[in-house]
């Protein structure tokens, strides 16, 4: 029996959320409309309480030990990329990086900082253990860099961060309330992992001044060293990632793309 059947009636009309893992459903009685998910985070709670998702509902445990959690179902749509561009796109994140209720709550979770120095050495052992940190000269700039401008990427408090911004990730509701979804990748470490992936993908350069005063910190050097040092992290990442998996296009594709922030740093 679907694990749904035992935390609601046969009244409701259930259907799946999409993804592999059998894990989501919509459920729909009459007026009523929920998200269920089995084994959610209790980090969900926090999130719902300070209005970062949609309304937790109620949670139930299953006799095997599961949790199940109903989310408000709300109509609305994700994020267009221009979107991203909004103040309430900023104001949101600002939100999230100044909580001490999500922080809190991950770190009774048992979640650790992850620090710049965690963030190198786990690149540079993962591209020694491929056999490429030495098999390009994009690569081996990119490496040059982060040695370069550790110390400076060391110069920031550490906040909860969701990971994975990305503009489907971002609902907007009918009645037009914002809200960050997907928190699978939270963490907590510097908060230019969620703003500097926003910059790079979604605002144009000429605005990023005035889309960073709307979250309130300023446009200078030491933050664009800071930004492009966790990109270059970013694209080595995911060029390990590729080469695992023999995918050679998406490789190139990502030593296009690291070469790009290679250049942007050597202009600063």
């Amino acid at each position: 029996m679907e694990w749904f059947k035992k935390v609601l009636d046969e009244d409701w009309v259930v259907t799946p959320a999409g993804g592999l893992t059998g894990e989501a459903y919509f459920a729909k009685k009459d007026m009523k409309q929920l998200f269920l998910k089995r084994n959610s985070s209790p980090f969900l709670a926090v999130l719902s309480a300070e209005g970062i998702v949609p309304k937790l509902v109620w949670t139930k445990r299953l006799h095997n030990g599961d949790v199940v959690t109903a989310q408000e179902w709300l109509e609305g749509r994700e994020l267009r990329p221009a979107e991203m561009q909004h103040e309430r796109v900023a104001d949101l994140l600002h939100k999230i990086h100044h909580s001490q209720e999500l922080l809190h709550m991950l770190l009774r979770l048992g979640k650790k900082p992850i620090t710049a120095d965690d963030y190198m050495h786990t690149i540079e052992s993962r591209l020694k253990r491929n056999n490429i940190n030495q098999a390009s000269i994009e690569i081996k700039d990119g490496l040059n860099y982060l040695a370069k401008y550790l110390e400076i990427a060391r110069q920031q408090k550490q906040t909860v961060c969701h990971g994975d911004m990305n503009h489907n990730n971002l609902l907007l509701t009918d009645d037009k309330q914002l809200y960050l979804i997907d928190w699978d990748n939270a963490t907590i470490a510097d908060p230019i992992l969620d703003y500097g992936k926003v910059l790079d993908s979604y605002i144009p350069k000429e605005k990023w001044e005035t889309w960073l005063l709307k979250y309130g910190i300023n446009l200078d050097k030491q933050f664009l060293i800071r930004m492009y040092w966790y990109l270059i992290i970013d694209s080595l990442s995911f060029l390990a990632f590729h080469y695992e998996r023999n995918e050679h296009e998406k490789y190139e594709e990502r030593l296009y793309s690291l070469k790009e922030f290679n250049f942007q740093m050597k202009l600063l």
